[in-house]
């Protein structure tokens, strides 16, 4: 198995923001670019790009889904300069969330969401902080599930085999709405990827949806029936291996087989793997083997 890749849906603008993305940090490029041909959607373009060595997917399919804070992306810096440089060209035509100040838990720390809707929060690291990947996904435990930071961590990290937590900062005291116990931050290791949680029981007015969903690439039939089973907590929001969990987090869980054919197959391959995957709920891989090979 790979890395989680955060997958992001846009109306039209996939291309359009992975290339801006691109150009914001270090180790970062548009891997591929491709279009699906004759979903519900009609003809959506898909991008896969890497920011700071964490990898991305991105696709044009219309106004069905807005970003929101629930799912940020948390961006990691050891010089001050560097953070200012990217903020500024993330608040450019985008909306500040917290300003950029000093607060107890950095000299240096900002959230935003930019001009396409999507939500990032920059942080300044104290040289002795624990190592973590310069981009992390960060998850925010609001309206109904706010207070379950803790326990889908717990979750998270009993359904894959490497899952572990490293830093927890509960809230010491009741503050206000959020009560003594939940969880003001911690991290945890899934697939191999760090991810953030946090509780917020303040009316946000917004949750978990399916404009940004984690992307889980399986190598066997044997994996996807693992995770897919085990995630799935809403059989209405099953479609094309996309699920929602029992905390509302939409996930999909795909093939290599998928991402190699979007990378390198002929266009018949992209068109007739599209095809075979579009009615399924939960991906069937060697119905997607025999598409492939044209059978």
């Amino acid at each position: 198995m790979l890395q989680i890749k955060p997958h992001l849906w846009f109306d039209s603008q996939a291309k359009e923001a992975a290339e801006f993305y691109t150009t914001l940090l270090p180790d970062s490029a548009v891997t591929y670019v491709n279009q699906l041909h004759n979903t519900p959607s009609g003809d959506c373009d898909i991008v896969e790009f890497t920011l700071a060595g964490q990898p991305f997917m991105a696709i044009s399919a219309g106004p069905l889904f807005k970003f929101n804070p629930s799912i940020s992306f948390m961006i990691h810096f050891d010089q001050a300069a560097a953070l200012d440089e990217v903020w500024n060209k993330l608040a450019e035509e985008g909306k500040v969330m917290m300003p950029l100040d000093k607060y107890p838990f950095s000299d240096h720390y900002g959230w935003l969401a930019d001009k396409y809707g999507i939500s990032w929060q920059l942080m300044l690291v104290k040289p002795d902080s624990e190592k973590r990947p310069v981009i992390v996904p960060s998850l925010m435990f609001t309206e109904p599930v706010a207070g379950k930071a803790n326990e889908a961590i717990d979750f998270y990290c009993s359904v894959f085999q490497d899952g572990k937590r490293g830093t927890t900062a509960p809230r010491p005291e009741e503050m206000g709405p959020d009560k003594a116990g939940t969880l003001m931050y911690a991290d945890f290791y899934i697939d191999h990827t760090w991810l953030v949680a946090m509780d917020s029981a303040h009316p946000h007015g917004f949750g978990f949806n399916e404009a940004i969903s984690l992307l889980i690439q399986c190598d066997t039939q044997e994996e996807i029936d693992h995770y897919f089973s085990a995630l799935s907590a809403d059989p209405k929001s099953e479609q094309c291996g996309w699920l929602r969990d029992k905390y509302g987090v939409s996930w999909q869980i795909t093939s290599t087989l998928i991402a190699e054919v979007f990378r390198n197959g002929a266009r018949e391959q992209i068109d007739r793997v599209t095809q075979a995957f579009l009615p399924m709920k939960k991906i069937d891989l060697a119905t997607l083997q025999r598409a492939y090979d044209g059978k």
